[in-house]
């Protein structure tokens, strides 16, 4: 009797691994969804831009990107089948939500990770009317005028807020945060007047600053960054470690076959590292990764201890 058990699990395991095999070699068979967030923002752009040099072509098969309430789109993607069919490209604030708020998903259990795709630093800008020059000139007006400055952001988690926390905790200054519904809102909050500092991503900030309304001090990158040259760092100004920044991420749901998710990472940086891609990327400020597997899902642990250490030690709280 045991036997004949030992011999059932063994035929169950070896008939999983040959449907895990054949749906491999087949795949892709049918098109592909890659769940996103809001259309036009940077997530919706480099998976666009990703697909419209060749993805498709490359796998056989349309890829269709589907956007989503950001409030669901984790949870839709980490409950969907493991099949490869249907995908997520997101930013730090799907695998860093949880420190904030309860999800209906587990970053870390629910995802398989597939490529990183992008790494964005984020500019630290001021209203052009804000008498300083550099980074060190603004931490000693917010020292002298504490609680005076004002920041922006979307909310508890966001980028620009994270990066504006961090800020306030490594300088030991007193920023004020005001909360708008989006990044246009934001944008346009610092362009007249109504805030004074912030932190953008190139996509928001590069147009803005050819207006004159405001102004570039430095890069949220440890290194300077060549796609900002001459922009000095935030490290640079008594900071030491200060480095903030946004990662965009390919993923998958758990469990997907491990030779699907080595073809999708297989085709995927295929296309990002064709010159005409880093061209366009490079050209929004944002820089071009094309990571492994396990390298992407480093990168993310990284980010997420970086982050969850954040939000504890300055006691930020989610909605």
């Amino acid at each position: 009797m045991r036997s004949l058990r030992i011999a059932t699990m063994l035929w169950i395991g070896i008939s999983a691994f040959y449907v895990s095999t054949v749906s491999a070699q087949s795949y892709p068979n049918r098109p592909i969804r890659v769940v996103t967030n809001e259309a036009g923002g940077d997530s919706d752009l480099q998976m666009r831009l990703v697909i419209s040099n060749g993805l498709p072509e490359l796998l056989g098969q349309s890829v269709i990107v589907e956007n989503r309430p950001t409030v669901v789109v984790g949870e839709l993607v980490a409950h969907a089948a493991p099949d490869g069919y249907t995908l997520i490209t997101y930013g730090g604030s799907l695998w860093n939500a949880p420190f904030l708020i309860k999800t209906a998903y587990d970053p870390v259990k629910d995802f398989t990770p597939i490529t990183i795709l992008t790494s964005t630093p984020q500019i630290l800008v001021v209203n052009s009317s804000v008498p300083v020059n550099s980074t060190r000139d603004l931490i000693a007006l917010a020292k002298a005028k504490p609680g005076i400055l004002t920041f922006p952001y979307t909310g508890p988690g966001a980028t620009s807020n994270l990066s504006a926390e961090l800020f306030k905790y490594m300088a030991g200054v007193s920023l004020v945060g005001v909360r708008y519904k989006g990044t246009p809102q934001s944008i346009n909050a610092l362009m007249g007047g109504e805030v004074q500092v912030g932190f953008l991503l190139p996509t928001a900030a590069v147009p803005q600053l050819k207006s004159g309304k405001i102004k570039a001090l430095a890069v949220t990158t440890l290194q300077p960054s060549a796609l900002f040259p001459g922009l000095p760092t935030v490290a640079s100004a008594g900071l030491s470690g200060f480095a903030t920044g946004a990662l965009g991420a390919l993923l998958a749901p758990a469990k997907t076959p491990t030779a699907i998710i080595n073809r999708l990472n297989q085709e995927t940086v295929r296309v990002l590292n064709k010159q005409e891609v880093k061209d366009r990327l490079s050209a929004l400020g944002i820089e071009v990764v094309g990571s492994s597997p396990q390298e992407a899902a480093n990168l993310i642990a990284a980010d997420m201890a970086t982050i969850g250490k954040l939000i504890k030690d300055v006691g930020i709280k989610g909605d």
